[in-house]
């Protein structure tokens, strides 16, 4: 799978988990370069309290649109460690 953002290939993995229509992308499979932190969280009454990254690529900055949960709840061990998307990002095969 691949997750794409303004024409770039964000992040790229054969080993997505998908929870909620959502491919959760492991963390080893983002390039970097394109995240920033984000001092946004909120709470998933399941997952626990998730994190965001703000993507900029060639100039272009899209607020929040990755997300991740640094500490997750037993029922969703399987996302430790990876990383969503949403607000424009495709997702591909």
């Amino acid at each position: 799978m691949k997750a794409i953002w303004n024409n770039q290939i964000i992040a790229e993995s054969n080993d997505t988990v998908v929870i909620e229509n959502n491919h959760y992308f492991p963390h080893e499979s983002i390039k970097k370069e394109f995240f920033k932190p984000s001092d946004t969280h909120t709470t998933c009454a399941w997952k626990g309290e998730a994190s965001y990254y703000t993507l900029e690529v060639d100039g272009k900055e899209n607020r929040d649109a990755a997300w991740y949960y640094p500490e997750v709840s037993q029922l969703a061990k399987s996302i430790k460690g990876h990383v969503a998307f949403w607000r424009g990002v495709e997702i591909t095969d």
